[in-house]
């Protein structure tokens, strides 16, 4: 695992070492060529200001020749005869260049200057080497302080960073010394502006963490109320059965315990559908698939209880048609609305599914002839266990699980279900699927 503070710390500081460096060169260089172009100046100014004299004064000659001085001074006459030197070495060239040169002599090399005057020429060198050292140390008093700078800002950066970091640090303590059941949000006071979509994020999750808990304590809560029931019949139940004291009450108590039996298995069966069907609860993925197909398989799980019925069950389902999603789910999500619309017709009634395209999407309907949902009623049949009276009808009316796992199959495929009135008179259900892209 990468740490932020060392990452920071290692580019901030890398940075400021090589601009420290760079800074130091360029700035060397600089002062380097600003001194060349000072001492250039310095020699032309020598030897114009000897051109402008008559003659060279003793005391100049003095003062030139002296062994503090850095400069050497020669003068040739018009005709070529060298006619003033100071401290010149002996392999000095006898003739010069106009302008500026570099000359070799007694093994150092100098930069000269000469210019030509009436009736002289006048020439003014002075060695490169001290003409370095000079540049040298002038670059240097210029960029130490540059580079002595650098330590202080390795602190500042040192501190900046860890302050800096001091926000996440404190969400992490705080989040650690959470328990698992504590969804408050976190404080966002003083928080940077950096850090605040983080905080918003992790306050989005426990905000979705806390909703989905408490959806799986009332979950549980409810299951436990529902089975208690289912139970307590079949105990009752099978006290009637041992009880019996002839072959028709016997009869008559195990046909009972039987459907007592059945309706709590799918009672089961229906609480561990919708429990697989929770989102995050299953690791199945999602993938290109014919719902037609899974329609019809859904459809024919209907057929016995439609068969039993007595409901005329029709299906239409067009060429196979792309859905991104899971098979099971979506037999599950059919089996159910289809289950749900033969339960709730009478006897003789009609229930029919068909397939339907709409702007690019994949619409479901699922039409009948019963009763239908009151519209007070539309938005409550999808909550768990919610069982409608029902006035006039045979229906067994289940455990209320039916539209719940409808509905958290609709859900996890990003689809949208809407209630609205059959053509045949009773109830239509129509689940509109995303386009498959």
């Amino acid at each position: 695992m990468i740490s932020i503070r060392k990452r920071l710390l290692l580019w901030l500081l890398s940075a400021v070492v090589l601009g420290a460096l760079l800074g130091a060169a360029i700035t060397y260089r600089n002062v380097e060529r600003e001194l060349e172009s000072q001492f250039d100046y310095q020699l032309r100014q020598m030897a114009l200001s000897l051109r402008d004299q008559g003659f060279v004064s003793p005391e100049e000659a003095s003062a030139i020749a002296a062994e503090q001085m850095d400069f050497i001074v020669q003068i040739w006459s018009a005709d070529g005869t060298r006619i003033y030197a100071s401290r010149a070495p002996a392999d000095f060239p006898p003739q010069a260049i106009l302008g500026f040169s570099n000359v070799d002599a007694a093994g150092t090399t100098w930069r000269a200057f000469t210019v030509a005057a009436r009736d002289r020429v006048i020439q003014v060198a002075q060695p490169i080497d001290i003409r370095r050292d000079l540049a040298v140390q002038a670059a240097l008093r210029v960029v130490v302080p540059m580079i002595g700078i650098a330590p202080l800002l390795t602190a500042v950066i040192w501190w900046s960073v860890g302050m800096s970091l001091v926000p996440l640090g404190r969400i992490a303590t705080e989040v650690k010394g959470r328990g698992a059941d504590a969804f408050e949000p976190l404080a966002a006071q003083d928080a940077p502006v950096e850090v605040a979509p983080l905080i918003a994020s992790i306050n989005a999750l426990l905000e979705r963490l806390r909703k989905a808990f408490s959806a799986q304590r009332a979950f549980v809560a409810d299951a436990a109320h529902e089975l208690r029931s289912p139970l307590t019949a079949l105990k009752l139940q099978l006290g009637l059965l041992r009880n019996a004291k002839t072959e028709e009450s016997r009869k008559a108590a195990e046909d009972a315990l039987a459907q007592r039996i059945e309706r709590a298995s799918r009672l089961v069966e229906q609480l561990l559908t919708l429990a697989r069907n929770e989102p995050g609860a299953t690791d199945v993925p999602h993938a290109l698939l014919d719902v037609a197909e899974a329609t019809r398989l859904g459809v024919s799980d209907s057929v016995p209880l439609a068969v039993d019925r007595k409901i005329e069950l029709s299906l239409e389902a067009p060429v196979p048609v792309p859905v991104i999603g899971d098979a099971a789910a979506l037999r599950i999500l059919v089996r159910n609305l289809v289950n749900n619309a033969v339960l709730y017709t009478p006897s003789g009634g009609r229930a029919a599914v068909s397939l339907q395209s709409v702007g690019g999407a994949t619409v479901l309907v699922v039409d009948d002839s019963g009763p239908g949902i009151p519209l007070e009623d539309r938005e409550r049949v999808f909550d768990r266990f919610f069982r409608r009276h029902m006035d006039e009808s045979d229906a067994d009316t289940g455990s209320g699980l039916g539209l719940a796992i409808v509905k958290t199959i609709a859900e996890n495929h990003r689809a949208v279900i809407v209630l609205g009135t059959s053509p045949l008179g009773g109830l239509q259900v129509r689940v509109q699927f995303p386009p498959a892209t």
